[in-house]
């Protein structure tokens, strides 16, 4: 961690810069802080020779920021309350806080745990904002290196043991065919395997759950076409005689689509569980636990719907 100018620096300034920016005031800001009104305009001035920018600039109506000080605000708007909270020990509090949180996500997951985060967690989290991003093969280095803050995905046996995890809501597997196919509702392992199927890459060109599963007692399916997202795979099915393997969750999405079945898939296939995993480095912290407590509430909706 390179530090070499916060050594040479006052941290207290930075205090006295969020309270004059905001308050666009010398009288005002020395006020808040309980500082003379001189000790106020020698921190400004020290803190223009810090940053090497005027920061702060009078105008008609006080005090306005520069571009670099407008930059320095928002960046204190998030460090200091955290800053605040480590040597506090308190809650973190997502009405108070602003942050953003970072989770890749695979396709299973946004479809039926995004929602209900939209509706269960963010109206109770004004300052939070959540960025959803595509689950890949970079996403356990991203976890790695702070560049996320969770992934969701199966428990397909891929997680790295050095990463924490829990189980948020588990599932099964379901077939869907176009409608006029002559599939019997339930599907032999015979007859699953005489199909041709659409394949959902997710993991070194497996569709990883089922085809472990497959290759568990020896064998394999058919997949003469490969796609990345389930609901893709999903509207590939109408008007072939392909079978689309899918988490039963998402099946229920086209429970009334009139062009498709849902079928029962050979037992072999089994549930499964969906996790939420992170760094073991977060596990104390508390935004972090914030938000792994938001997405376990949405896990249980899930599995009490």
């Amino acid at each position: 961690m390179r530090i070499t100018h916060l050594r040479q620096s006052d941290l207290n300034l930075l205090i006295v810069f969020a309270a004059l920016a905001e308050e666009r005031n010398v009288t005002r800001a020395a006020s808040r802080l309980l500082l003379s009104q001189p000790a106020v305009s020698r921190a400004l001035q020290r803190l223009r020779e810090m940053f090497h920018d005027d920061l702060l600039v009078r105008a008609s109506s006080g005090y306005e920021p520069t571009p670099k000080g407008r930059r320095l605000l928002q960046e204190l708007s998030t460090i200091l309350p955290r800053l605040d909270r480590l040597l506090s020990g308190e809650d973190f509090d997502p009405r108070q806080e602003e942050t953003t949180f970072r989770i890749a996500v695979t396709d299973h997951a946004s479809h039926v745990l995004c929602p209900l985060i939209c509706r269960m967690v963010l109206p109770k989290a004004d300052k939070v904002s959540i960025e959803f991003v595509s689950f890949g093969d970079q996403t356990f280095e991203a976890i790695e290196k702070g560049r996320l803050d969770l992934m969701l995905n199966a428990d397909d046996g891929y997680l790295p043991p050095r990463f924490a995890s829990e189980m948020i809501f588990d599932d099964s597997y379901s077939c869907i065919a176009a409608k006029e196919s002559k599939y019997p509702r339930a599907l032999t392992l015979k007859q699953y395997l005489a199909a041709e199927h659409v394949g959902v890459g997710i993991w070194d060109e497996l569709q990883t759950l089922p085809d472990k599963r497959l290759a568990g007692i020896g064998v394999k399916r058919r997949c003469p076409i490969w796609v990345p997202y389930f609901t893709a795979a999903v509207r590939c099915v109408p008007g072939t005689h392909l079978l689309a393997t899918v988490p039963t969750r998402i099946a229920r999405f086209e429970s009334n689509n009139l062009s498709m079945r849902i079928l029962k898939p050979p037992e072999v296939l089994g549930r499964f569980n969906y996790l939420m995993a992170w760094h073991p480095r977060m596990n104390t912290d508390a935004a972090h636990l914030w938000l792994r407590h938001a997405i376990r509430e949405a896990g249980m909706a899930l599995s009490s719907g």
